[in-house]
């Protein structure tokens, strides 16, 4: 009979791969550097990079999971919302908070087609309102993505300096410079931009298609 120990189940010396992983791996990289490759993941996961082709198709597919990443950081309970406009409100608020946090993710996503399941359900439950609202299917693409754009730009305008615009001395300005100093600065300036410019472009969807919160 052998003397040695019995052998014991234990953790793996190294945490198993998975996609979710992979996906946090890549937004730490694109965080901190504003883009990543195969390589550099796979150095910053300690696996070989074949390694990662088990689990994505290459670099879109890596891509997919950061847009998993940050969709997963949404909070879709505002869509839930009777009136359809504080709906829009509330979840783009959520969107423009995690775009905001990652901002330099945000030119990578431009880069490959939409297939998240979580993005997909989230637009899905903005058309659906838009719907109920009565604003026709035609239109409802084109009102989202426009909104998309406003929105995404004002998450980057919560990274801009404090002071973002400055009038050089010798310069006349004077309606610019009035309506400078009007304005509050910092993060307030971005958020005051952001819930105008947002509350007005619901507005005038209600306003053109005769719908009501």
């Amino acid at each position: 009979m052998s003397d040695a120990p019995p052998r014991r189940a234990g953790r793996p010396s190294k945490a198993v791969l998975d996609k979710g992983r992979i996906g946090d791996a890549a937004l730490e990289l694109v965080d901190e550097t504003g883009d990543f490759t195969l390589p550099a993941l796979a150095r910053r996961l300690g696996v070989q990079a074949a390694s990662l082709y088990h689990h994505v198709d290459g670099r879109a597919g890596v891509i997919e999971l950061l847009r998993e990443q940050v969709a997963s950081a949404m909070d879709l309970g505002p869509l839930d919302d009777p009136a359809w406009d504080e709906a829009l409100l509330g979840f783009f608020r959520s969107y423009r908070d995690v775009f905001a946090a990652h901002p330099r993710v945000v030119p990578l996503l431009t880069t490959a087609t939409v297939r998240s399941a979580k993005v997909i359900e989230a637009y899905d439950r903005m058309a659906t309102r838009l719907g109920e609202a009565g604003i026709p299917p035609a239109h409802a693409m084109r009102i989202l993505t426009a909104l998309d754009n406003f929105v995404i730009g004002s998450a980057l305008d919560l990274a801009a300096p404090d002071v973002m615009w400055e009038v050089p001395e010798g310069v006349e300005a004077p309606a610019l410079a009035a309506a400078l100093a009007a304005q509050p600065t910092g993060r307030n300036r971005a958020r005051d931009a952001f819930e105008e410019g947002l509350t007005r472009l619901l507005a005038s969807l209600a306003a053109e298609f005769g719908v009501a919160g």
